[in-house]
């Protein structure tokens, strides 16, 4: 189902976190929940709060500044430190896996529509629902569409970057912390479950996908996290974009995936085009 991926060999001298270790890490991941679901239950049970959560500027430092010094005063910079590292492989192995499975987040999507169509078809039209996070950007759609990339940045900092590459020098494999972290990833998009209610389970398997395919690019390139920044970015950034004009979103956000996807299929066919990661990710 996946295309192949380079298996680095394992460092020499690859040692578990310590309790403490874990703890703090355990403490981040904890407090970066906390901090991005509290938009949505913070402002009614502290109105006080109401100012800070109601603003964009005092939200996403709430959302993801708390994050960001959660885990440098517990964790410190050092899964971050390949952050820039080996740009043509993480272009690479980012349009591949963002592209793949994309492919298969719609072949899923496409799936369980016809099992809602047959079960439940009236769920299907909760689908109709404004969706929320566009509906804030109608006044000033190219505001949100050059935000996409700071938010992707900054989450892509804080899932790949941190949440699942503090395991990229842990010892087993990457398999099981990609999944676990890729359904946090898609758990903390609270406003799709309370948006779309029974219809929201067409919604995050791309969620967990997207995450997946981000982890897996990540690890593929021994921590790069600009390519799946951008990508991220990308994918925020047409959705907004078809506020400006329909068609030109859905095309280049199309257009992306369907180039990922070619990308994909070369390296499959030809494995050593993609060279692989020098010793530091686990396999």
């Amino acid at each position: 189902m996946f295309p192949s991926l380079p298996v680095p060999p394992e460092p020499p001298m690859l040692r578990p976190a310590s309790r403490a270790q874990l703890a703090r890490y355990g403490a981040g991941v904890a407090i970066t929940v906390f901090a991005i679901l509290s938009q949505y239950f913070v402002p009614e049970a502290v109105p006080a709060l109401r100012p800070v959560y109601g603003t964009l500027v005092g939200d996403l430092a709430v959302v993801y500044g708390v994050p960001v010094l959660a885990f440098l005063l517990l964790v410190g910079a050092g899964p971050l430190r390949h952050w820039a590292d080996r740009m043509p492989l993480a272009t690479l192995e980012g349009l591949r896996w963002y592209g793949l499975l994309s492919l298969l987040a719609l072949v899923i999507v496409l799936a369980l529509a016809v099992v809602y169509t047959a079960v439940d078809p009236s769920a299907l039209k909760l689908l109709d629902r404004p969706n929320p996070a566009l509906q804030q950007a109608v006044g000033n759609p190219w505001l949100y569409v050059a935000l996409s990339f700071v938010v992707g940045a900054f989450e892509e900092t804080i899932f790949r970057g941190w949440i699942f590459g503090f395991w990229r020098d842990q010892p087993g494999s990457w398999i099981v912390p990609a999944i676990w972290t890729s359904v946090v990833f898609a758990g903390v998009h609270l406003y799709y479950a309370t948006t779309y209610g029974p219809a929201a389970p067409l919604i995050f398997p791309s969620l967990f996908l997207l995450g997946f395919a981000f982890a897996a690019a990540y690890r593929a390139s021994g921590g790069n996290l600009v390519v799946v920044a951008l990508l991220h970015g990308a994918n925020d950034a047409t959705a907004f974009l078809t506020l400006v004009n329909a068609n030109l979103g859905d095309v280049l956000h199309y257009a992306v995936i369907l180039v990922g996807a070619l990308v994909g299929l070369v390296l499959y066919l030809r494995p050593s085009a993609a060279s692989v990661p020098p010793p530091g990710a686990s396999a």
